[in-house]
């Protein structure tokens, strides 16, 4: 009798592993953000479709969902970066990275308390990621000035600045459409001076003139 061949292992259960776990951190941040970041495990588990235990081997605490959530947004974040700077013109992807940006703040202020909240403090996580999202943006604005769509003096973190000052302040609930709209006016007011549009232009600022190789002030991110 021929001796059987040993069955190779199938990777099906791995794939159904990460398209649930997938699943699980879409609707997740759907919840939080709609919802508020209390919302029950059990709860995220009914409107994913998946059992209870599916969850809980993945996330086996509100805390461990949350902080992926967040990684998860950052890592968007970071993989747009190089897909925008491969598929669009330097300012194009500036923008549209930008705009991407805007939506990582909706989410971020929601879930930040409950992120405040979790064992050991949130500084490890917020630190990693801040330095995701400034490399993000530092290549993007290095690559608009090397094609000579944005100034040589801007500091890319006076961007992320701008954007984020205005999420703090805003108390309306549209406050996303004018952060949105508030990266086109910082697009713009980036761009180099045009000698034939001058006027009604503001000037550029007096002071010294910054680089990005100057050290900025840290910013949360």
């Amino acid at each position: 009798m021929p001796a059987k061949r040993p069955q190779s292992p199938s990777r099906k259960p791995r794939a159904d592993a990460q398209r649930n776990r997938t699943r699980i951190l879409e609707i997740a941040k759907d919840a939080f953000t709609r919802l508020g970041a209390n919302i029950s495990l059990d709860d995220v588990a009914r409107r994913a479709g998946i059992g209870a235990g599916t969850l809980y081997r993945h996330f086996p605490t509100r805390d461990a969902l949350l902080a992926a959530v967040y990684r998860t947004e950052v890592e968007k974040l970071a993989a747009a970066e190089r897909e925008f700077a491969e598929s669009m013109p330097p300012v194009e992807a500036l923008r549209a990275w930008m705009l991407l940006f805007v939506d990582y703040i909706a989410t971020k202020q929601l879930i930040a308390p409950a992120l405040n909240n979790i064992v050991g403090g949130p500084s490890k996580l917020f630190a990693c990621s801040g330095d995701q999202i400034i490399g993000a943006i530092k290549a993007l604005v290095t690559r608009a000035i090397e094609s000579g769509d944005i100034r040589p003096d801007l500091d890319p973190v006076d961007l992320l600045r701008a954007l984020v000052g205005v999420a703090n302040v805003a108390s309306a609930p549209d406050w996303g459409e004018s952060a949105k709209r508030l990266v086109d006016i910082l697009i713009l007011g980036s761009r180099p001076e045009d000698k034939s549009a001058r006027q009604g232009r503001l000037p550029p600022s007096s002071g010294r003139r910054r680089t990005m190789a100057d050290k900025s002030p840290r910013l949360s991110l």
